[in-house]
């Protein structure tokens, strides 16, 4: 398996931590870069971010379009039938990435997943059923997939793991019914979830920046 491409941007040299941050369908590993400058990451360890890029793909949605995507979306409904080889195809590509940063020197319980839309699904997919203990999961924009699996696949050192869920309000692509569902799932499975929702539609607020460095310092900075 090819190790996926990534763009990397370190907080400080010899970093403590890291956050692999998944982009959305249609975009690649350049989308959220350009936000590290507007995290206020005073008092967190270094960190490393990478920021993978899907390999591109026909999207049956899309009209069979080739673009950057971690799995196949067939129908607006998202979850009424899913590409289940596509998102473990994705996932093993991404369980590759978090092994990489551990082969690195950065301990499992310093890595958070984050990830926005499509992004989003694969970091809930992946931490859920992550083997070693993780910092945290960033969702944003998006829900879980293959939820009816979650129960038989979920993995015991992550069922304690903190998960910032975000949401516009306004989105019309995942709508904020399809968010909100999955965070009452998760919910009623015990895991710990924060909810939040902005004023906004598919995209990334001021405000949700402010709680993601929030969460990261929550996550990160431990005795």
């Amino acid at each position: 398996m090819n190790t996926l491409p990534c763009i990397e941007i370190e907080t400080a040299t010899n970093p403590s931590a890291a956050v692999i941050w998944l982009h959305g369908l249609g975009a690649d590993g350049n989308d959220f870069a350009p936000i590290i400058p507007q995290l206020n990451l005073q008092g967190c360890p270094g960190i490393r971010f990478v920021f993978p890029s899907a390999t591109s793909i026909p999207v049956t949605i899309n009209s069979g379009y080739v673009m950057p995507a971690w799995y196949d979306i067939f129908g607006r409904e998202l979850t009424d039938r899913e590409d289940a080889d596509g998102i473990r195809n994705s996932a093993a590509s991404i369980v590759q990435l978090i092994d990489r940063e551990a082969s690195r020197g950065i301990a499992y319980d310093k890595i958070v997943l984050a990830g926005f839309s499509q992004g989003c699904a694969m970091a809930l997919y992946v931490g859920l059923r992550f083997p070693h203990k993780l910092a945290g999961i960033i969702a944003m924009s998006g829900y879980l997939p293959l939820a009816n699996t979650l129960t038989l696949e979920g993995h015991s050192e992550n069922k304690q793991i903190p998960i910032f869920m975000a949401h516009g309000i306004w989105d019309p692509v995942v709508i904020p019914e399809r968010g909100e569902a999955s965070f009452h799932f998760l919910k009623n499975l015990g895991y710990q979830v924060d909810w939040k929702t902005y004023p906004m539609e598919h995209s990334v607020h001021p405000n949700e920046l402010v709680d993601i460095s929030q969460f990261l310092k929550q996550v990160l900075v431990k005795p």
